[in-house]
């Protein structure tokens, strides 16, 4: 019997929830489900990073008995970590220790070539961790992509075609930043109309990596091509996975 590979999925702090009491560490229940759905083993992981700062070392080292690593949406990422000086007024939900370990994760990932999946937040750091900008508003209601639905154009031959088996896939985005400054070596593989980068790939990574800006998760149950992207990093992972 083959073994599913081991996923990890870095927690996300909620301040309160109900049915639990406390403060707690989550996952949209929907994300984990699409990487079972794929055939992968989704398990989380706790974001550690002392001060606002993670180890390296102690990073690389939990990642190493996983297959792959996704990098899921969330909140803001601070401004100073991408050199900005300023703060825009529609930042949120920033945390020092889920930047920190976020940030160091996909450090550590593309380091040792790990098949990677960034989503959303998750392809903002990684353009971060590669020396690139955001933009820290889109510009209010009327421009950004909050609880829209919309076209997105992937480069033929890209990762994301291949995953998708489409050029173009319906995405349903909710972010109110997007890409500024690329970071170094990524390249944009999908756009939406008004131009803002919806995937990143990079094509000298070590290992399969592929970003989007928007939520495969929210579709992934009903549209071949948004589990198809799940089902590509479940592939790659498996390559390392245990026999069992």
């Amino acid at each position: 019997m083959t073994t599913r590979p081991l996923i990890a999925v870095p927690a996300r702090f909620a301040a309160s929830t109900s049915a639990l009491r406390y403060a707690a560490e989550v996952n949209a229940r929907a994300l984990i489900e699409a990487v079972w759905n794929a055939g992968g083993e989704p398990v989380t992981l706790h974001p550690h990073a002392p001060g606002g700062t993670a180890d390296p070392t102690e990073v690389a080292t939990r990642l190493a008995r996983f297959d792959g690593l996704l990098l899921p949406g969330g909140g803001d990422i601070a401004p100073h970590r991408y050199g900005a000086m300023a703060v825009h007024a529609g930042v949120y939900d920033v945390d020092d220790t889920q930047d920190a370990f976020d940030l160091e994760l996909a450090r550590q990932a593309l380091h040792l070539g790990l098949p990677l999946l960034a989503v959303c937040r998750g392809l903002q750091v990684v353009n971060t961790v590669l020396g690139g900008t955001l933009h820290q508003d889109m510009g209010g209601p009327e421009r950004e992509h909050r609880h829209v639905v919309h076209p997105v154009a992937a480069e033929r031959l890209s990762l994301l075609e291949q995953a998708t088996g489409a050029e173009k896939v319906d995405a349903s985005c909710y972010h109110h930043q997007r890409v500024d400054r690329l970071g170094s070596g990524l390249e944009v593989t999908a756009r939406a109309a008004d131009g803002t980068a919806e995937a990143l790939e990079l094509p000298d990574a070590r290992g399969w990596f592929v970003a989007v800006q928007w939520h495969p998760e929210d579709t992934a149950h009903e549209d071949p091509a948004q589990r198809g992207i799940f089902e590509a990093l479940v592939r790659a992972a498996r390559g390392g996975a245990r026999e069992g």
